[in-house]
């Protein structure tokens, strides 16, 4: 191996040299520790460590690194105290998940490290919002996230570089081309020559690089750092290195030809790097047994701290609260003169006075600049804030909801606008997986609303006109909001986009510009999971929310004689349960109406939770009304056929004869 220090100070070289070896040192013990029992699984680095700590060793220690599974280096080079890590890989609550996650799982402010999930993919396009905060802030930082070689065929990976490119984004693509995807080699796993082609391919420079030559890591990422802190863009770093034991420990390497090994392990980092300084005269036999001793030493005293640590403990509560993070609802009570607008207009004039409220909220989205969005929404944004904070995006829904999570990571406030929520399919991974959980993963917000104009009665077919919340209120950790009049449209956008907690916020299209409301001009807020009562009565407790209550209301006011309770629902994460159960134990009767299709949606979590709570209350059965199961149709008398608006007056008659 051929080491080319490139005027690199000595101890510069030795720090490099140290960092290796703690890495080394901490992954032998560790796999002692597995075998023990003591630990539960290791994803191991070895012979990988002069990429992980030649590329932290070359960033500043405020700039965010993204790493994987086997890149202990960056913790360790981070300073990271080792009875931490240790804690975390044993689950308890001085590691950074208070045992909720495992391995290298998590992430922390303090030292700039945001680590991935076992769905690879998200965190590249993570990284790509943390570093436009950056440009926004006009911060000359970059961001480094890594990458396995089969993480390469991930559609997030191929999303992540176009954005990259097409915002100029300072961002370094590590990819670590180890051989193997577990048992899957380079040869079934992509069919460029080099990995380095991908980058190319999206206009971005790239490089191949020595994986296991820390020199030319390190030199090489430093120079490249320096240039893209003054000159913003994103490059691609392909590392050639391999994995000389398992995916994780359990999977052995039995798969590998034993010639390969061989060949790899004589180009081992650590090993080859201490004779080019012992060559060097950099670093005697005694200096090199002093460095051990030393780390030893680190590794014993912060394993006993943390062995010595109780195992974790908990409480239903401490685990619920952890869901969210805690939000101090503002309430803003409306001014001004009151406008009567439609429901399209009090969505754009509450984005509209909340980007004024907080400088540091960005909105994306397809065609939302200059066009104004497929529903104008946004028209006469692009000239009111500009193209930094209203941003059209390329189409790759998956790609920017990891944006707006590393936006928010990284201090600032996002709005992603899915065109239709159907399109939220292509992002469902970083919603459910990364938004959702970030929080009661290792305490770090998403300060994210995902706009998602939904909805049928449109003759838009099945692509374009779902209701498809039941996709997100099962997830813990997601806000739903789900308003049917214009008022409560204006009031509840500006307190989601208050939260820092990931809230998907449903605007019916058919509402957009058929319903009217009398709605205060200034800039208001609503409280999140408190239902509005929009009719009393003592016969039937109707519950509905978006176009259903409409439709129950048309059905009331042409029936004034049915005395109902007509509860608009508002959100449906959190969700205001104890208005309902009021109500019923008032009128014994339920009847709940939605538009999605019947099996799975809210209708069937209230019916549920009504059953459990007040089943004394009840005088009949409850009933539900929702579309059909089937996709919805595009042909008009399909379409009337398959939502629940005309079923909906037989059964409320129904249950009003039981």
């Amino acid at each position: 191996m051929q080491y080319q220090n490139k005027g690199l100070d000595v101890q510069t070289q030795i720090d490099l040299y140290e960092r290796m070896q703690k890495s080394r040192m901490i992954e032998e013990k560790m796999l002692i520790l597995l075998r023990q029992g003591k630990i539960s699984k290791w994803f191991s680095g070895i012979g990988q460590e002069a990429i992980a700590v030649g590329v932290a060793s070359a960033m500043q220690p405020d700039e965010y690194i993204l790493p994987m599974h086997r890149n202990l280096g960056v913790f360790t080079t981070r300073d990271i105290p080792l009875h931490r890590l240790f804690a975390q890989w044993q689950g308890k609550a001085s590691g950074f998940t208070k045992g909720r996650d495992r391995s290298f799982h998590f992430g922390t402010q303090a030292y700039k490290i945001v680590g991935m999930i076992s769905h690879l993919g998200p965190q590249l396009g993570v990284a790509d919002g943390i570093a436009l905060a950056h440009r926004l802030k006009k911060e000359n930082k970059v961001t480094a996230v890594f990458s396995g070689e089969g993480g390469t065929s991930e559609g997030d990976f191929h999303e992540a570089l176009n954005i990259a490119s097409v915002w100029n984004l300072p961002v370094l693509f590590c990819i670590e081309n180890n051989g193997y995807g577990l048992s899957t080699p380079t040869n079934e796993q992509y069919n460029c020559k080099k990995l380095r082609d991908k980058g190319i391919g999206y206009g971005m420079e790239s490089h191949t690089i020595d994986g296991n030559n820390i020199l030319e890591v390190y030199n090489m990422v430093d120079s490249l750092c320096k240039r893209i802190r003054k000159n913003p863009q994103p490059i691609l770093l392909e590392f050639e290195t391999f994995r000389m034991r398992g995916h994780e420990e359990a999977s052995g390497t039995k798969y590998v030809p034993q010639a390969l090994m061989d060949h790899w392990a004589a180009k081992d980092p650590l090993e080859n790097y201490t004779e080019y300084l012992r060559n060097q005269n950099i670093l005697s036999e005694e200096e090199e047994v002093t460095i051990k001793k030393v780390i030893i030493h680190e590794i014993e005293e912060n394993l006993k701290k943390a062995f010595a640590e109780e195992a974790i403990d908990s409480t239903e509560t401490n685990e619920l609260n952890d869901v969210f993070k805690s939000f101090d609802y503002k309430e803003v009570n409306p001014k001004g003169e009151l406008k009567n607008i439609r429901l399209v207009d009090a969505i754009s004039e509450g984005l509209k006075q909340s980007m004024e409220k907080h400088d540091n909220l960005v909105i994306m989205g397809q065609d939302i600049a200059e066009y104004g969005g497929v529903f104008k929404i946004t028209k006469g944004f692009l000239e009111a804030f500009g193209k930094e904070r209203v941003r059209n995006t390329p189409i790759c829904e998956s790609g920017i909801v990891g944006t707006a999570m590393g936006l928010s990571i990284n201090g600032m406030k996002a709005i992603m606008e899915m065109q239709f929520a159907d399109f939220a399919s292509s992002g469902f991974n970083p919603i459910v997986n990364y938004l959702a959980k970030s929080h009661y993963r290792w305490g770090e917000k998403a300060d994210v609303v995902i706009r998602m104009p939904c909805g049928g009665g449109v003759g838009a077919g099945p692509f374009h006109s779902q209701t498809n919340e039941a996709w997100f209120t099962k997830t813990p950790g997601l806000k739903v909001a789900y308003p049917a009049f214009p008022y409560d449209a204006k009031g509840l956008l500006a307190t989601a986009i208050n939260d820092p907690n990931p809230v998907l916020f449903f605007e019916h299209k058919g509402l957009y510009r058929s319903v009217y409301q009398d709605v205060p001009s200034d800039y208001y807020t609503l409280p999140f999971g408190k239902a509005s009562i929009l009719k009393n009565g003592e016969e039937i407790t109707i519950v509905s929310y978006g176009a259903g209550v409409h439709w129950a209301l048309e059905v009331l006011e042409s029936n004034p004689e049915i005395e109902a309770d007509l509860i608009d629902l508002r959100t449906l994460a959190p969700l205001d349960i104890e208005t309902v159960y009021d109500s019923v134990k008032k009128t014994g009767k339920l009847l709940i109406l939605q538009e999605d299709s019947l099996f799975g949606g809210i209708a069937s979590d209230i019916s549920a939770l009504v059953m459990e709570n007040c089943f004394e209350y009840l005088d009949g059965p409850i009933k539900r009304v929702a579309s059909l199961e089937t996709p919805i149709p595009f042909a008009k008398r399909l379409e009337d056929n398959y939502l629940p608006k005309k079923r909906f007056t037989k059964e409320l008659q129904d249950l009003l004869a039981y």
